[in-house]
């Protein structure tokens, strides 16, 4: 089994930053990409950004050049560094992260952008 915890969510103001971690533990022998995704009530979960094992990163477009996702492969956890936050950021953000060829989820973390 792979667990994951996500951290570092929380109340910010339009315009300010916020780092997300998600630590995954567990069977994790054989880890691949990793990513964030959310959710913003009453709509459906969005890719936000994935980093592949090699480093490789994607985002989706509403964030490119606000947020950088990365990885510290020594401590199986994956990073999001959110700046430049709008109304719009406010979301439940979750980890995802394939360990051959599962996909296993964290629980979540609320992100909250409001003055």
């Amino acid at each position: 089994q792979v667990q994951l915890v996500e951290s570092g969510g929380g109340l910010v103001q339009p315009g300010g930053s916020l780092r997300l971690s998600c630590a995954a533990s567990g069977s994790i022998f054989g880890i691949g990409a990793m990513a964030w995704y959310r959710q913003a009530p009453g709509k459906q979960r969005e890719l936000v950004a994935t980093i592949t094992s090699g480093g490789s990163t994607n985002y989706a477009d509403s964030v490119k050049g606000r947020f950088a996702i990365s990885r510290d492969n020594a401590k199986n956890t994956v990073y999001l560094q959110m700046n430049s936050l709008n109304p719009e950021d406010t979301a439940v953000y979750y980890c995802n992260v394939v360990v051959r060829l599962v996909y296993y989820w964290g629980k979540g973390t609320l992100v909250t952008v409001a003055s």
